[in-house]
């Protein structure tokens, strides 16, 4: 039994963690009083739901190596934030031009498109103030420094940004299925390897093998993620998605559905599970919330 943040008892684990998260980021967030468009464009663009995906495995990873959930909430909403700008700037008519996420009109389509940069572009900045809150609730402020340079190398032309770039520049094109694991390594899975890694660094001195089977998972976990998610995208209901179903496809965007056709990937996204927690046999911890996480992500339907 996990007591997430508003005090409430909840049996499931994700579930009180999500409620956690949410109870954090709603602390990070400008005011609800605050009536500036900018403002009110942050807070639509983090609190219309999500699977608080990145968090989840922030605290699941930082839990297994003996963190407290207290000391693993700064970079839990720190991740999703940026995770919220990428998304908030990925929908913009310059990028993928979507008018539909998680059900609701995209941000610049609730705002305007000024504000929506202007969100995302605060979104960003606020991540890196309220990662160094870590030092407030007990981290080492080495290990406060050590998040931040992986959060950022993460979001940056190295990680998220540069993924970005790479699937902007192979629209109409037909890739290659390496080229496509490397432009989703980077898109998809630099946070979600980040996510990971910033438990870990919370946890303090963690054995180098263990570090090392960590990444491991998080890289194939972020892999079959992104795989499913392009399954979603072909043969998902938008009412549950909260996405138009079939848009990378209309868009000539590169996806593993495109390359492989809907079954082989998603059994090309099981065998990645499978070796995901595979490689959590070797920690002698209780990985049962990693597990928990990995299979819900890769065999969700929304």
């Amino acid at each position: 039994m996990i007591v997430p943040d508003d005090g409430t008892r909840v049996s499931d684990p994700l579930i009180a963690l999500r409620r956690r998260c949410d109870a954090a980021l709603e602390r990070c967030l400008p005011a609800m009083s605050d009536t500036g468009p900018v403002a009110q464009a942050m807070r639509y663009a983090v609190t219309g739901g999500g699977k608080r995906v990145r968090p989840l495995l922030v605290y699941a990873a930082g839990q297994t190596l003996g963190a407290s959930v207290e000391s693993l909430d700064p970079a839990a909403c720190a991740i999703e934030l940026i995770h919220a700008y990428s998304l908030v700037h990925d929908d913009l008519p310059a990028m993928d031009d979507d008018d539909l996420r998680r059900g609701r009109p995209t941000v610049h389509r609730a705002f305007d498109e000024a504000s929506a940069i202007l969100a995302g572009d605060a979104l960003q900045t606020l991540a890196f103030e309220v990662i160094t809150g870590g030092v407030e609730v007990g981290l080492p402020a080495a290990a406060v420094l050590a998040q931040c340079r992986e959060l950022a190398r993460a979001a940056g032309i190295a990680g998220m940004v540069g993924g970005q770039a790479l699937d902007l520049a192979l629209v109409g094109s037909q890739p290659d299925l390496d080229l496509l694991q490397q432009m989703h390594q980077l898109k998809t899975g630099a946070l979600i390897t980040a996510a990971v890694r910033l438990g870990v660094l919370a946890a303090g001195t963690v054995d180098a093998e263990h570090a090392t089977a960590l990444d491991r998972y998080a890289r194939d976990l972020g892999l079959a993620f992104q795989i499913q998610d392009d399954v979603l995208d072909e043969v998902g209901d938008s009412a549950i998605t909260g996405k138009a179903v079939g848009a990378d496809r209309e868009r000539g965007k590169p996806t593993y559905t495109a390359l492989l056709g809907v079954e082989p990937a998603r059994g090309r996204a099981e065998a990645l599970l499978a070796s995901a927690l595979d490689a959590l046999a070797g920690i002698p911890r209780d990985t049962r919330l990693l597990t928990t996480v990995a299979a819900r992500l890769v065999r969700r339907v929304r």
